[in-house]
């Protein structure tokens, strides 16, 4: 199963919780009650921002740092001679730029712990 766009949406709206506008006295005592469910429109929002600031970034070729997560960064690779599978014929591979992700220890540690 892949995690999508639509995935970390759902996510945001059932974990994130917002302090409330306004408490009434009763809520006091119960400091749970003083935070408001995110609306899936704001997480959406909120996720179309992180996404469009993480492209801006690595358009301009800088790192992508989260931490406990990862790094993600835009590589170079060069021209190169490359071979059509059905025709056999050489073909030249233009230079390109890719994005490469590195997790951080932290995210390897937990995967590894759930095996």
């Amino acid at each position: 199963m892949s995690l999508t766009k639509t995935g970390l949406i759902e996510s945001l709206v059932e974990n994130v919780r917002m302090k409330g506008q306004k408490r009434p006295r009763q809520q006091f005592l119960f400091s749970e009650l003083n935070y408001t469910s995110l609306s899936r429109e704001r997480a959406t929002v909120l996720m179309n921002a992180c996404l469009d600031i993480m492209k801006k970034t690595l358009e301009k070729g800088e790192l992508v740092r989260i931490s406990g997560f990862g790094t993600f960064r835009v590589r170079s690779k060069g021209a190169r001679k490359g071979r059509n599978f059905r025709t056999g014929e050489e073909i030249m591979i233009q230079p390109r730029r890719i994005v490469t992700f590195h997790a951080s220890r932290n995210l390897k540690d937990k995967i590894n712990l759930c095996q």
